[in-house]
């Protein structure tokens, strides 16, 4: 399977996921949504990633677009482009859907989706995670997942600065 196939599988519009939102609680499913920049993967967010799956029956990731991750983590970013990254996140056996978003903020995507679980890792409070007074008000949960301590990309990105200047 190539990318172009891995991507089509997964990664779609705001429209398709609409639908697919649609049917999937219709079935009863529970949609647990997350979102982020997902730039290098590393075991830190696998983990992540695995624990949301299972609080629910589908994952649906929320992946900042180019522009957006340029805006929050500087012009050297992203390292991987919009589609590298949502190839290996939809190339992942329990990640269901990838939408992009272009701003910097999920919440109107939240809006829409209107998740049964929104999550989000690290050391958010949930009065400050983007969407959880949405998530609440249409009576979903919001939770808060520990990361893998020692693992960020930005951490990754760094080592690597070092190293090369050891060279």
């Amino acid at each position: 399977m190539n990318i172009e196939e891995i991507l089509s599988k997964k990664t779609v519009g705001l429209d398709t996921l609409t639908e697919n939102v649609k049917g999937w609680k219709s079935e009863g499913k529970k949609v647990v949504f997350t979102n982020g920049c997902f730039d290098l993967l590393h075991a830190g967010h696998i983990t992540y990633l695995s624990e949301a799956a299972s609080l629910g029956d589908v994952l649906v990731i929320g992946l900042n677009s180019d522009d957006s991750v340029k805006r929050l983590k500087g012009e050297e970013r992203p390292i991987n482009n919009e589609t590298t990254r949502s190839a290996l996140l939809a190339s992942m056996f329990f990640i269901d859907a990838v939408v992009l978003f272009p701003e910097d903020t999920p919440l109107e995507l939240i809006k829409t989706v209107l998740p049964d679980i929104l999550v989000k890792g690290g050391d958010y409070e949930i009065e400050n995670i983007v969407g959880a007074k949405e998530t609440l008000a249409n009576g979903g949960e919001v939770k808060v997942l520990t990361f893998l301590p020692g693992y960020s990309s930005t951490a990754v990105i760094e080592k690597i600065k070092t190293l090369k200047q050891g060279c």
